[in-house]
């Protein structure tokens, strides 16, 4: 599995986080935005069989950002972790820095 799609489904499960965190059910209006990504690792290769299990803490909301410490693993080892950033969009403006 590439390593892309592997941050991608952390970066899904932040979001959903997020989203319980908050107690929001998100509709069509509803969106955080992935803003940021840091000390991405990788540390072996994922294979097509392989059952990937993520896990996700919130380390800090600060000023709409969200920061997550997330990780992927594959029968109990590690096999690629990151920091993830979200941002909520809010009152239809979205974050700093965000290009569609």
């Amino acid at each position: 599995m590439p390593g892309v799609m592997i941050i991608e489904a952390i970066a899904q499960a932040a979001g959903i986080l997020a989203f319980k965190t908050v107690n929001v059910v998100p509709d069509t209006e509803t969106r955080f935005y992935f803003v940021a990504i840091d000390r991405a690792r990788f540390r072996r290769p994922v294979e097509p069989g392989d059952q990937l299990i993520l896990k996700v803490i919130l380390k800090r909301a600060f000023k709409g950002i969200w920061k997550f410490h997330g990780s992927a693993e594959v029968d109990g080892v590690e096999v690629a972790s990151a920091e993830i950033m979200v941002a909520p969009e809010t009152k239809g403006h979205k974050p700093k820095g965000v290009v569609e």
